[in-house]
């Protein structure tokens, strides 16, 4: 029997924009761009997208922007709120040097930044009590490296339509850090480098344009 196949498929580790989304329990590679989320106030998510992230001065892995890969563990926040202020944030996380913190009392579960590390991870399930849950989170340090892509949850139409205006109209600011049309490929959907093009070439097979940084290509079925 013989099998014809022209196309590719690969696995993207999260390094390259505009980031992947791995289970939970996957661990964060270095370097890598992944999509998190983020809860919070009406009235705090108008700010963070007006104004940035800034530091948390306190929580159980020290300061940073606290985040998570799990949508369910960002929708319990703000703890103690009522469900119709939650914001959920959909964010892109570029998270550096990881280290993983899964047991109480871990030595650097405070101190993890000040030994080169960027972000503190804590897996699901890993028994420390302070996350009774059992949901993974995370703990970033610099707030420059979260950046708001989208709303994910909000208490209603009206105010999920507010805030993704809000972002729109930030996101197109010079200087902040939006991804603009020019600066990204119209064939794989990733950021370019400082607006560089992409190689792009025909497929030998369909002849379709294809850039060489494309994920996953297919050949259309043959009439």
């Amino acid at each position: 029997m013989s099998v014809q196949f022209s196309g590719w498929e690969v696995v993207d580790d999260g390094a390259s924009f505009p980031g992947v989304e791995l289970q939970p329990s996957q661990k964060p590679q270095n370097r890598g761009v992944y999509t998190m989320y983020h809860g919070t106030s009406v009235a705090s998510a108008r700010i963070i997208i007006t104004n940035g992230f800034k530091q948390s001065s306190k929580g159980m892995l020290g300061r940073g922007v606290y985040v998570s890969r799990d949508i369910k563990k960002a929708s319990h926040y703000p703890l103690n709120s009522n469900i119709t202020d939650r914001v959920v944030f959909k964010l892109h996380v570029r998270v550096g040097r990881v280290k993983r913190i899964d047991k109480d009392n871990h030595p650097m579960q405070f101190t993890w930044n000040t030994h080169g590390y960027d972000t503190a991870w804590v897996p699901p399930k890993c028994g420390l009590k302070a996350v009774r849950s059992g949901l993974e989170e995370d703990c970033v340090f610099d707030p420059k490296r979260v950046k708001v892509v989208g709303i994910a949850k909000a208490p209603n139409t009206t105010i999920q339509k507010e805030l993704q205006q809000l972002l729109s109209k930030t996101s197109s600011r010079p200087g902040s850090g939006g991804d603009a049309a020019a600066d990204v490929c119209s064939l794989c959907k990733r950021k370019t480098q400082k607006g560089a093009p992409h190689i792009k070439q025909k497929c030998w097979e369909c002849g379709q344009n294809i850039c060489v940084l494309m994920s996953k290509h297919f050949c259309p079925a043959k009439p």
